[in-house]
């Protein structure tokens, strides 16, 4: 059964939010200053705009100044806005990599059994989409939104300033748009939330019919595969266009607010100039104030869309990066690097176990091979062993020494899937001994077999150097070689580099193994044949524990896999 990684509260995020305002509470200061001059300054337009009218009323000729001091305050406007708008943006960036920083710290050491059952779409899905919904909320919402606050608050003043009528009946339109902010907040912040989960499983679904492909086309389970990515694309798109629904009924109702207010304000400069209480000029401005809302007013309201995606991908991120960090024991060194494994079992789904009741034990410095049809349990044993889930039941110890009590670095593995990080290939190979000096990296090459003509310079990864499978693989096994554990366990490491790069892998895995206790899943019966064991899992369970000529003379079903993988092989 999937089950999510947890998104955090409202009140949690927003108390997220406020530390890293908290922490960076100069640099706000500052912005925020910046952006109050740049809205005062922009607020003096409508009154010389109204004091122009008055001239001309009047019959004065003479605007030389009050035409200059337009000038002036467009400038001056224009240089506080893009200074205050900047400083805004780069607080919301640094805000952001702060919170950045603390999901992939936290993301990286996620039990992989945890990963694994919400389903690695849903880690990608923040990692990418949630991550670039809240970046571009910053660069481009969280500076526009301070601005219109602003601007609507100053604005108000304003028109208070000319006469306290003129507020009175631009806030005329208040209750229109607090009630559709209300409607819109009710109607979208489920739907946003809902929108990141449909994503979320669409991209599990996508990643899961792709990389599976090879299984599916086995299978014959294309047609349900794509029917399964397009209903949860279908599910995805439709939540989309409730959105887009929910916001057309939203601006709508905004705009019958502008006419609202609008009509009011003229109505009432209407009546006060007839009375004499106000100017032309004075009522000119109050209408250009109102209208010079418009703008702020729609855009701080409509910025409600982008906050609630935002906070919704926020608090996506926030709740994975607030996951409890599990008490590491004081750590030891094993005495010996033996492995045993007991009364070990594993269940995905509750109720139905992949591994029943395994017991392997494993001598310092034997390699055994691990040897069974697919879904027999070997991945599952190799990485309970690992350390990459955790047994349902039973132990597993590394000499005398509880496997959870020990470093991390006692046990590595190497499977199929072999990632190349991007850059130099002598800091790929220092991921696993940063330490190593270059005569060290080059003799880890050259163990298992690594073309000389790739040196430790060559930039490999996207943008570089493309390597092969097989060269991937001895990359890999190269790094093994490097960190030195004390256990080494291959999954399947030769399994996809083709006919001629797997006899190639088998010496490397043959070389960087010698003299280390070992656990190789065999994908070739070669493997097993050159272990100096070999366990056979059928179901879940070990049914055969010999060497190989043992287990050929008993003509059991180790015998029957040998024979049928002999005659591929010829």
């Amino acid at each position: 059964m999937t089950e999510l990684l947890p998104v955090a509260t409202g009140a949690r995020t927003r108390k997220v939010v406020g530390s890293l305002v908290k922490a960076h509470r100069w640099q706000a200061g500052t912005a925020f200053a910046v952006l109050v001059g740049a809205t005062a300054i922009g607020a003096a337009t409508a009154p010389l705009l109204g004091y122009i009218v008055d001239k001309v009323t009047g019959g004065q000729s003479n605007l030389t100044a009050p035409v200059v001091a337009l000038v002036l305050v467009a400038l001056g406007q224009g240089v506080a806005t893009a200074l205050g708008t900047g400083m805004v943006a780069r607080l919301g960036e640094s805000m952001l990599a702060t919170l950045r920083e603390r999901f992939v710290a936290r993301a990286l050491t996620l039990p992989l059994s945890q990963v694994e059952g919400a389903g690695s779409g849903d880690l990608t899905s923040r990692v990418t989409n949630d991550v670039s919904v809240v970046a571009e909320a910053v660069r481009t919402a969280l500076p526009m939104l301070g601005q219109s606050v602003l601007t609507i608050v100053l604005t108000l003043g304003g028109m208070a300033v000319l006469d306290w009528r003129f507020l009175l009946a631009a806030l005329v339109a208040a209750p229109i748009q607090l009630h559709t902010v209300r409607w819109y907040v009710r109607q979208a912040s489920p739907l946003y939330a809902a929108q990141r989960v449909a994503v979320g499983a669409q991209q599990q679904q996508l990643l899961d019919t792709v990389g599976g492909a090879r299984t599916v086309r086995a299978f014959r389970l294309a047609d349900a595969h794509v029917a399964r990515v397009q209903e949860r694309s279908s599910a995805a798109v439709a939540l989309v266009l409730r959105g887009v629904r929910v916001l057309t009924r939203f601006f709508g109702r905004l705009n019958l607010a502008e006419f609202v207010g609008l009509s009011a304000v003229l109505v009432t400069g209407f009546v006060l100039v007839g009375n004499g209480s106000a100017s032309i000029g004075a009522t000119t401005a109050a209408a250009l104030y109102f209208h010079s809302l418009f703008s702020p007013i729609n855009i701080a309201l409509a910025l409600v869309d982008d906050a609630q995606s935002a906070s919704a991908s926020l608090a996506r991120l926030v709740g994975v990066s607030d996951l409890p960090v599990a008490a590491v024991p004081e750590l030891v060194r094993p005495v010996d690097s033996s492995v045993k494994a007991t009364g070990l079992g594993h269940s995905y789904v509750p109720g139905r176990p992949v591994l029943w009741d395994v017991d392997l034990h494993v001598a310092p410095g034997e390699r055994v091979a691990l040897v069974g049809a697919s879904g027999a349990g070997k991945t599952t044993l190799v990485k309970l062993v690992a350390g990459m889930h955790e047994p349902g039941s039973g132990t597993v110890h590394i000499g005398t020494v509880v496997l959870d009590e020990l470093p991390s670095t006692t046990v590595a593995m190497v499977s199929q899937e072999v990632h190349v990080f991007a850059g130099p290939l002598a800091d790929d190979l220092r991921l696993a001994k940063p330490s190593a000096t270059d005569a060290e990296l080059a003799a880890a090459l050259d163990l298992v077999g690594w073309d000389n003509d790739i040196p430790l310079s060559t930039v490999v990864g996207d943008g570089g150097h493309r390597l092969t499978a097989a060269q991937a693989q001895q990359l890999a096994l190269a790094r093994l070689v490097l960190a030195d554990p004390a256990v080494a366990i291959l999954d399947e490491a030769t399994a996809e580099a083709g006919s001629a790069g797997a006899r190639i892998l088998e010496v490397a895995a043959d070389a960087a193994l010698s003299g280390r206790t070992a656990l190789v899943v065999a994908h070739r019966l070669s493997q097993a044949a050159a272990a100096d064991r070999v366990v056979v899992l059928d179901g879940g369970r070990v049914v055969e524990n010999g060497t190989h000529t043992e287990l050929l003379a008993a003509g059991g079903r180790y015998a029957e896999l040998w024979t049928v993988w002999s005659g591929r092989a010829l």
